[in-house]
């Protein structure tokens, strides 16, 4: 069986657009959270997001080209374009047909049925778009992808909702150890901060109603919390198996070991309300990756800033650590980037790539007054450097009961 190695990362975030700026303000414990000004959010109940600000559409790819894409589809070719450069792959040398795209989106290019619903309803049915459809379909993110590079290999777009990233990079990952492929693109991406998505989760009372102090909504864990906040953006991983990347001499900057999947079987929006599913996929990570859980050094951890949510997956860690949770640090991105969706996932595995390459642990920021009930070592409001990561666990769980969960190891030549 092929080992599975990352040799690229790309992302797209309120914290920065390129992996370096990312990191750099994730680490040093930043909000990407702020007034939502895209749109009129006068009658809605919350009015933050975490928003990708200034992005140059049409500077990337030229008026024409950026066009025909819905921005969560900009977001993805162009993490994705991060992400092959930093691997440093030559399409000209490499068997394209031994490369695919995994890339998927929680809900697509909600933005454009939008605005083609109004022209329809304003000006008639001549004025909506003959692109609407390609441009709104979830699965153009990765098809875009594969036409910017010319890759021929296994190409489709998961949709497991916020658990998106971690289901493409797993079933990638499964296509190269089994000698279906040499180089996987996958992750996901999402722009879903509309008009109208804002206003089913507010009215669905899922949302943070922190207006007044937007880069303190975001609180996992925290007694305070009162709901996620949306976000947007695109994580993407070059993944390629270990003898491919020796050949061309690439940099490696972590190895997949293990990925484990699961369904909740309870609703459609809520949590197993003892974390029974997030608990069988991480259990079922650790098996594939042939390792314990007294092996992990760091938990990445889904947490969305929701009562239940929170709770329920500091009750599964619980579960499967033992003795061992209280040990293990435990962190939550989402306090700093908001909740990105279907982009959450892909987004995740570059900061835990990032974790246990730098030796860093991401805090969790506005962890003010501590849940009774989730009282783990959650890295409150400061990183700790300095210490030696070998192994991490990355949740990620979404509507519908889909749970999906990666491991990660720091890069040894020998396993």
């Amino acid at each position: 069986m092929e080992r599975v190695v990352i040799t690229g990362m790309g992302a797209i975030t309120p914290l920065g657009q390129d992996v370096a700026s990312f990191w750099s303000k994730l680490a040093g414990g930043e909000s990407g959270i702020g007034p939502i000004d895209t749109f009129d959010v006068s009658r809605h109940k919350a009015k933050i997001a975490g928003l990708v600000r200034d992005f140059d559409a049409e500077g990337r790819f030229g008026r024409k080209e950026a066009r025909r894409m819905d921005r969560f589809c900009q977001f993805a070719v162009a993490a994705a374009e991060e992400a092959v450069a930093q691997a440093g792959i030559d399409m000209e040398r490499i068997d394209r047909e031994r490369m695919g795209v995994y890339v998927g989106a929680g809900i697509g290019g909600l933005q454009t049925l939008l605005d083609n619903d109004g022209l329809l309803r304003d000006r008639g049915p001549e004025r909506v778009s003959p692109l609407l459809v390609p441009m709104m379909i979830a699965n153009m993110a990765p098809a875009m992808i594969s036409i910017r590079f010319g890759t021929y290999g296994p190409t489709l777009a998961p949709v497991t909702a916020c658990s998106i990233g971690n289901t493409a990079i797993g079933e990638a990952a499964r296509l190269i150890r089994g000698g279906e492929a040499d180089i996987m693109l996958a992750g996901g991406a999402e722009a879903a901060v509309t008009d109208i998505a804002l206003a089913a989760f507010g009215n669905s009372t899922a949302l943070s109603l922190r207006n007044d102090a937007p880069e303190r909504a975001s609180r996992p864990f925290d007694a305070g919390r009162d709901g996620f906040v949306m976000a947007e953006g695109a994580g993407i991983v070059v993944l390629e198996s270990l003898s491919h990347a020796l050949r061309r001499g690439a940099r490696i900057h972590g190895e997949v070991i293990g990925y484990g999947a699961s369904s909740d079987a309870y609703h459609i929006v809520a949590t197993h309300p003892e974390g029974r599913g997030a608990y069988q996929a991480m259990r079922a990570a650790l098996a594939s990756a042939g390792i314990q859980a007294k092996d992990v050094d760091v938990v990445s951890a889904h947490a969305t800033s929701t009562d239940i949510g929170d709770l329920s997956e500091t009750m599964a860690i619980k579960k499967l650590f033992g003795e061992e949770a209280y040990r293990v640090p435990v962190t939550a991105n989402k306090s700093m980037t908001g909740h990105m969706l279907g982009a959450c996932g892909g987004i995740e595995a570059i900061a835990l790539a990032k974790m246990l390459q730098e030796g860093v642990v991401t805090p969790t920021i506005n962890l003010e007054t501590p849940d009774a009930e989730c009282d783990l070592d959650y890295v409150p409001n400061e990183a700790r450097r300095g210490l030696d990561l070998r192994i991490g666990l990355s949740n990620s769980f979404g509507f519908g009961g889909h749970n999906a969960v990666i491991v990660l190891r720091r890069y040894e030549e020998k396993a």
